[in-house]
């Protein structure tokens, strides 16, 4: 059944499109503006596509923009869904399961999250190394389909080690300063409070948030090469004795926009084959 919902989607998109995408975007809170640079666009609300879910969240427009960008055939998520909206994890990975089925082969997933490297400061960008699933959850819990994905993935290279290269060549060649670290993914969607934070930098986590492991572990399962960048929008609690805000990360993300774009259409207009 949810393979035939998976394939229902598609097939919807593709009547809607005359190309075929093998890179997917996912763009996180305040980050939706790279859509925006995507050429001979078609904008397809999330509503209007069979059996998706549909974006709550503040700084999510909630529609996929499929085109071309910097020479790649593209489809954006402008806007995610996440486990805190009461969608399930197979909910919430369903996107990424509907990308693999359109030909989508790498996967750029980014989002904003909280700073928990001390030497991290708000507007830096940080390309994901590894991930700690804490939302008590799995995507692939539940029956397997041998043809969407083998029963036990394999997550020791959750994230592309040769696109982890490429992202820091492609930082360089800009002059930009990227950070690197672990990201831990929370449920969200209450901040940590300070003593969680502790707790998650002895674990070894340098940034916090509340998506992009389940799309990540769904996409391993499906085969699919996964780049990770976060902005990091704020340091998180316990850190600068400050409250935080969903307001203070769109306003952050805007801060470095440029350095976004940037860095991810460089990353996109090189990536090797």
């Amino acid at each position: 059944m949810y393979q035939l919902k998976v394939k229902e989607a598609a097939d919807f998109i593709q009547t809607q499109i005359n190309t075929e995408p093998t890179v997917g975007l996912i763009l996180g809170s305040g980050l939706g503006v790279l859509a925006d640079e995507i050429t001979n666009p078609t904008t397809i609300v999330y509503g209007d596509i069979p059996h998706f879910p549909e974006s709550t969240v503040s700084g999510h427009k909630g529609q996929l923009v499929i085109g071309e960008l910097e020479g790649r055939q593209v489809i954006a998520m402008q806007g995610r869904f996440h486990y805190y909206e009461g969608y399930t994890m197979q909910q919430v990975t369903f996107p990424v399961r509907v990308m693999k089925e359109l030909g989508v082969e790498t996967l750029f997933v980014t989002n904003a999250a909280g700073g928990i490297n001390e030497a991290f400061e708000p507007g830096n960008l940080m390309i994901i190394t590894d991930h700690i699933n804490n939302m008590g959850d799995s995507p692939l819990i539940g029956p397997n389909d041998e043809k969407m994905g083998p029963r036990f993935p394999d997550m020791s290279e959750a994230y592309d080690r040769a696109l982890i290269d490429h992202a820091k060549q492609s930082a360089e060649r800009l002059n930009l300063k990227v950070q690197q670290g672990v990201y831990v993914g929370n449920t969200g969607p209450a901040y940590e409070t300070g003593a969680e934070i502790r707790m998650l930098r002895t674990l070894g986590g340098d940034a916090v948030g509340m998506s992009t492991v389940p799309e990540v572990m769904v996409a391993n399962h499906a085969g699919l090469r996964v780049l990770g960048i976060s902005c990091i929008s704020n340091m998180a609690a316990g850190i600068l004795d400050q409250p935080l805000t969903h307001d203070e990360v769109i306003e952050t993300t805007a801060q470095v926009r440029e350095d976004f774009l940037n860095f991810v259409k460089e990353a996109l207009m090189t990536l090797p084959a």
